[in-house]
């Protein structure tokens, strides 16, 4: 392995445009980076599965496999980006400088998906008992119907997930809830305040409820990696015309979690917030909190190759969580880098190099 099979394989996947279609309407998804993930991992030895999980949205699989016998692991790294409104540079004509790779997706996280490629073919050439297996998913960035499905289909006694964590072992992170609050009114004509009941108005209480909830939440920080759960009122939408009642106002918004708060929580929270109102409340979709023992062996492997990393929690989510409840053991650790989701995205190439470095030895080590 090199560096510049790190830096070439890298900048081929960020020229290659994988925007989320369900989180950009006509994006490109993940088809094209599919093709190019499996050509190439079975150029590299490895036994590959191209699965579509929903129309136009495929995995890739790659294994090496293991004569048998051996433990196994599963690398993980997403193939779909966000969007590139607003972005400084060519999103899709990647660039070094100065020991970054700019490009959109070089930190969130094509980086990661070269590391993991390249180790599971440096596995691929050497005799090991267990299998190694790469999966590259779609869909992280929405709904992550990616690794859900590879929770559903595969095993493995460890995982890493290469999340960027700046060479932090990430060894928790919160889960979120998407809810929505509605309050009814009455439609009047806005001449007839005997008649009308202002649904907006009445949202004004939940919304001063909310914040309130959120200053109790911060205040009382109980996990000793992530402290606290937040939630924040993210849209608003309701009423007609100047000169009617809104009979109807909908607040959607987002609960973070923290392990040991559920979904019920959740819904007992939201009731709290709408009070006496006429109104509903509903959780529309969730994902839980992530939490691993410092004491599963996994742990203890990647902290003496990676020359015991700091230990975090990071507050974003990520499909760690999905492997971790179906009983693999789990840790999310990836590269430095900066712009996320922003209008300028890079990645440090020597803490992807050193990604790719621990990557391996622990795969050499743990499926010998």
């Amino acid at each position: 392995m090199s560096r510049s099979d790190l830096v070439e394989l890298a900048s081929r996947l960020v020229a290659i445009d994988s925007v989320n279609p369900d989180l950009v309407p006509g994006g490109a998804g993940e088809g094209e980076i599919a093709r190019f993930v499996a050509a190439w991992l079975e150029d590299a030895g490895l036994e590959v599965e191209h699965e579509e999980v929903a129309p136009g949205r495929p995995n890739v699989v790659g294994i090496a496999r293991g004569s048998g016998g051996g433990r196994s692991l599963l690398l993980n790294a997403h193939m779909d980006t966000v969007g590139v409104a607003e972005m400084e540079r060519p999103p899709f004509e990647p660039v070094v400088e100065n020991g970054r790779l700019y490009g959109r997706g070089a930190y969130d996280m094509k980086a990661s998906l070269a590391a993991i490629m390249l180790a599971g073919r440096e596995a691929a050439r050497r005799s090991l008992r267990g299998d190694v297996v790469v999966t590259a998913v779609c869909d992280e960035e929405v709904a992550s119907i990616g690794t859900a499905r590879i929770a559903e289909r595969y095993r493995a006694d460890a995982a890493i997930v290469s999340e960027p964590t700046e060479l932090s072992l990430a060894l928790a992170h919160k889960g979120f809830a998407a809810f929505e609050v509605e309050t009814r009114g009455r439609a009047a004509h806005g001449s007839r305040p005997d008649l009308g009941v202002d649904a907006i108005a009445r949202m004004g209480h939940v919304l001063v409820r909310l914040e309130e909830l959120d200053r109790e939440l911060r205040a009382k920080p109980t996990h000793p990696l992530l402290g606290s759960g937040s939630v924040h009122a993210s849209l608003v939408s309701g009423g007609q015309e100047y000169s009617s009642y809104p009979e109807r106002c909908l607040l959607q918004g987002e609960r973070r979690t923290i392990p040991g708060e559920t979904v019920a929580d959740v819904e007992q929270e939201l009731r709290g917030l709408l009070g006496e109102l006429d109104g509903a409340t509903r959780v529309v979709f969730s994902r839980g909190p992530f939490e691993a023992s410092e004491d599963e062996p996994l742990v203890e492997l990647l902290r003496r190759h990676a020359g015991d990393p700091e230990v975090v929690g990071v507050p974003f989510w990520a499909d760690s969580a999905l492997l971790a409840d179906a009983g693999i053991p789990t840790v999310v650790f990836g590269p430095a880098g900066d712009g996320a989701h922003a209008a300028v995205e890079w990645v440090d190439l020597d803490s992807a190099e050193r990604c790719l470095e621990i990557y391996t030895a622990v795969a050499l080590e743990l499926c010998a």
